[in-house]
C-alpha cells in the first residue's frame, strides 16, 4: 500500500482520520474526564461527587448532560450553559488538534486492561434499524423515544466527545492491538487516573503515515473476513452508546436535509461536513479486558413452575429440578448449550433448550409474550448472580439466570437476526464504561 492510499481505504470502510482535541493541561485530566452520561442514572450522589471533584476546572462534565438530570425541568438552561462552555473551551482549553487516531489502554478498577482506537466514522454507513446490511450496525433494539432529548444536546453543538464503543470481530487482534504495538514505544499523548475509583487511562497518538497505513491494511483484511455470501460486510457492531450513535445519525440526516439548497448554491460542503461523522472508540470483541456480562431477569407476581413451563412450550426443551446453586451455575454456563436457570422460593430448576443462538435473542420475545398475557406480572433486569438468588427466594418472585454471552456467535447472531432485544448484555461494570476525554469540532 502506498502512503496516499490509507485515506482511500479508511473512507471505503466508513472511517475517517479526525482532528482530535485534548486539553493542553494534562495535569488536570483526572478532574476533567468523567464517565458516560447514561451511567449512574439513579445516583445523584455520584454526580454530585464528580461535580465537587471537577470544581471550577475545565471538565467534560460541563459539556455533557448527565441523564440523572434529564427530568429536572432546567434542560433549556443546562443546554445554553453547555453550548457556551463548548465555545469557551475551543477558545482556550485544548492543545493543537491531533490529526490522527488515538490508541488507548484503559486499566479498570477490576484489574482488567481494555485497548481501544479512537477514530471518526461515517454516519452514512451506519443503520440501527432491524434487517440492516450496513457496515456499522446496532447490537440492541433502539428505543426511538430516547432519541429526541439527545438530539437537543447534539443539534448545533460546537463540540462532541464520545462514549460510543464499536466492537470489531478480530480474533487475530490485528487492528486495535496491532496498531497499539506499533505506537506504544512512542511518547504518550496523555496519561491520567480516572475518578472516582475507576482505574486509569493512557493514550498514544497514531498519526504517522506508516502506522495509519498499517491500520488501513488491517481494516481491509477484517472487511474481507466479515463479508457475507450476499456481499454485505458487517464490520462494526455498536457495543455501547447505541442511542447516542442513533442520535448522531438523526442530527446529521436532519442537518443535511435542511441544507441541500445551500450545498447546491456552493455555500456549504455537506460531503465533508463534520456532522456527517461521529467520534467513537473501536474495541476488539476478543480483547481479554472486555467482559460481557449477561443481564438476568426477575419476575414479580408469578412462580418458577409457571414461567418455566410456559417458556419450555414457547422455546422447546425440558425442565428439570436442580439441587444446588453451584450445579445451576455450571449447567447454565456450559459451552455450546442454551440453558436457563430458575430460582424461586420453592427451589431451583433448569430449562434445557435446543437452540444454539444467543440465549437472550429467543428468551426476551417469549418473556414479552408472557407479560402481555399476564399484565399483573412485572419484570426487572439485574446484574450478578448474587442478586438472582437473593431476589428469586422472595415470596411471589422468580429469577431467571441467563448464560454468559458467547463472543464466537455474537456477530453471526446479529447478522442473522438483527439487533438483540433490550437489556441483552452489559460490557463490564458501570465504572468500566467509557470516560469522556477526546473531543472534536462539530458545528462551527
Amino acid at each position: 500500500m502506498h502512503t496516499m492510499n490509507y485515506t482511500e481505504t479508511f473512507n471505503k470502510y466508513a472511517l475517517s482520520v479526525p482532528d482530535i482535541l485534548v486539553p493542553a493541561d494534562k495535569k488536570g485530566l483526572s478532574r476533567g474526564s468523567v464517565i458516560a452520561c447514561d451511567q449512574y442514572t439513579q445516583d445523584r450522589a455520584y454526580w454530585k461527587r464528580v461535580a465537587d471533584m471537577a470544581g471550577s476546572a475545565p471538565s467534560t462534565l460541563n459539556v455533557i448532560l448527565p441523564e440523572v438530570y434529564l427530568e429536572d425541568g432546567d434542560r433549556a438552561q443546562r443546554l445554553t450553559a453547555i453550548r457556551k462552555t463548548m465555545k469557551d473551551y475551543i477558545g482556550g482549553v485544548f492543545a493543537s488538534p491531533v490529526h490522527g487516531l488515538v490508541y488507548i489502554e484503559r486499566k479498570t478498577a477490576y484489574g482488567r486492561t481494555r485497548k481501544g482506537l479512537v477514530v471518526a466514522i461515517d454516519l452514512d454507513s451506519y443503520e440501527w434499524k432491524p434487517d440492516s446490511k450496513a457496515l456499522i450496525r446496532a447490537t440492541e433494539a433502539t428505543i426511538v423515544d430516547r432519541i429526541p432529548p439527545r438530539m437537543e444536546i447534539r443539534r448545533g453543538a460546537p463540540l462532541e466527545s464520545p462514549h460510543i464503543m464499536l466492537l470489531v470481530n478480530d480474533p487475530e487482534k490485528r487492528l486495535v492491538e496491532g496498531t497499539g504495538k506499533r505506537v506504544r514505544a512512542n511518547a504518550t499523548l496523555y496519561e491520567t487516573r480516572l475518578e472516582p475509583d475507576s482505574g486509569s487511562i493512557t493514550g498514544w497518538e497514531v498519526s504517522n503515515a506508516t502506522d495509519l497505513e498499517y491500520a488501513a491494511t488491517a481494516i481491509e483484511a477484517l472487511a474481507k473476513a466479515n463479508t457475507a455470501p450476499d456481499g454485505s460486510c458487517f464490520l462494526f457492531a455498536v457495543g455501547d452508546g447505541n442511542h447516542s450513535l442513533a442520535t448522531a445519525k438523526a442530527v446529521w440526516d436532519e442537518f443535511r436535509a435542511a441544507h441541500r439548497a445551500d450545498e447546491e448554491a456552493g455555500k456549504i460542503d455537506l460531503e465533508n461536513h463534520p456532522a456527517r461523522f461521529a467520534l467513537v472508540e473501536i474495541v476488539n470483541l476478543y480483547d481479554d479486558g472486555l467482559t460481557f456480562e449477561p443481564i438476568h431477569r426477575v419476575l414479580f407476581g408469578t412462580d418458577a413452575a409457571t414461567i418455566a413451563t410456559y417458556l419450555a412450550k414457547k422455546l422447546g426443551g425440558t425442565v428439570a429440578a436442580c439441587d444446588s446453586e453451584a450445579a445451576l451455575e455450571k449447567a447454565v454456563s456450559a459451552k455450546n448449550e442454551t440453558r436457563f436457570g430458575f430460582v424461586g422460593n420453592d427451589g431451583l430448576s433448569i430449562l434445557d433448550t435446543p437452540d444454539p443462538a444467543l440465549a437472550v435473542s429467543r428468551l426476551q420475545p417469549a418473556l414479552d409474550a408472557f407479560l402481555t398475557e399476564n399484565p399483573a406480572v412485572k419484570i426487572d433486569y439485574i446484574h450478578g448472580s448474587e442478586e438472582v438468588y437473593r431476589l428469586g427466594k422472595e415470596k411471589g418472585a422468580v429469577s431467571i439466570l441467563l448464560p454468559p454471552v458467547e463472543k464466537d456467535s455474537f456477530f453471526t447472531t446479529i447478522a442473522a437476526g438483527g439487533p438483540l432485544p433490550r437489556k441483552s448484555f452489559s460490557m463490564g461494570e458501570a465504572s468500566e464504561k467509557r470516560f469522556y476525554l477526546e473531543c472534536r469540532r462539530l458545528f462551527s
